[in-house]
């Protein structure tokens, strides 16, 4: 199924590739927890940015492999490239237009990322 979304004020709109019965993680790391994202990890082909690439801005911390896209007019990050999936993009599923038919959200304890980040692996593969 393909899904639209964008950020807040619209500047920023991407569609994504995923099935419709979906397993999304509720991070409990310092920055997903105080943003409310949402992860839907997917393979990089299986998104596009539609417009909006001059209106992101990048956010990296401690190892910088993560970037962090933001919206530079109202401040929404719709997506970002994980860490853990550097092959892939996460998706804000709070971000989307319309959500899966089914949506099963998993814990994930991303205050002890090593010893998790692992689990999260296959996620941008190809299937």
């Amino acid at each position: 199924m393909n899904y639209t979304g964008s950020c807040h004020c619209g500047a920023i709109q991407f569609e994504v590739k995923a099935p419709a019965q979906v397993e999304v993680e509720e991070c409990n790391c310092s920055i997903c927890s105080k943003t409310g994202f949402l992860h839907l990890i997917v393979p990089r082909p299986h998104f596009t940015l539609l417009r909006g690439e001059d209106h992101l801005q990048t956010y990296q911390f401690n190892t910088c492999v993560a970037k962090h896209f933001f919206c530079k007019t109202c401040g929404i990050k719709p997506f970002y490239i994980p860490r853990s999936n550097t092959d892939g993009v996460d998706i804000n599923l709070r971000c989307l237009d319309r959500q899966p038919e089914q949506v099963t959200l998993v814990h994930f304890d991303g205050q002890n990322w090593e010893q998790n980040a692992g689990k999260l692996a296959h996620k941008s593969k190809e299937k």
